[in-house]
């Protein structure tokens, strides 16, 4: 059994910033990476960002320069520093980790970005 747990959503005005937090458990042999991915209503589910055990980054091309992400591999735990918030940034965030040979999702915290 895996418990992905996602926290750090809620509302925020734009240019504001907001931390999200993700945390693995259970029956975890060794994750591979971890990542945020989010969806608009409407839309579908896209990588925000994504870091590897061994520190390597990904990011979308619209969150480059505002957003960081971050890992604790000994906490298995992910963050996700948002800066200079964006309406557009509005979506459910999903917090993804990727072991071998199974993936694991979250149920997703919400963020919203409004004035």
């Amino acid at each position: 059994q895996v418990q992905v747990v996602e926290s750090g959503g809620g509302l925020v005005h734009p240019g504001g910033s907001l931390r999200l937090s993700c945390a693995a458990s259970g029956s975890i042999s060794s994750i591979n990476a971890m990542g945020w991915y989010r969806q608009a209503l409407g839309n579908q589910r896209d990588l925000v960002a994504r870091i590897s055990t061994g520190g390597t980054t990904d990011y979308a091309d619209s969150v480059k320069g505002r957003f960081t992400i971050s890992r604790d591999n000994a906490k298995n735990t992910v963050y996700l520093q948002m800066n200079s918030l964006k309406p557009e940034d509005t979506a459910v965030y999903y917090c993804k980790v990727e072991t071998w040979p199974i993936t694991y999702w979250g149920k997703g915290t919400l963020v919203t970005v409004s004035s």
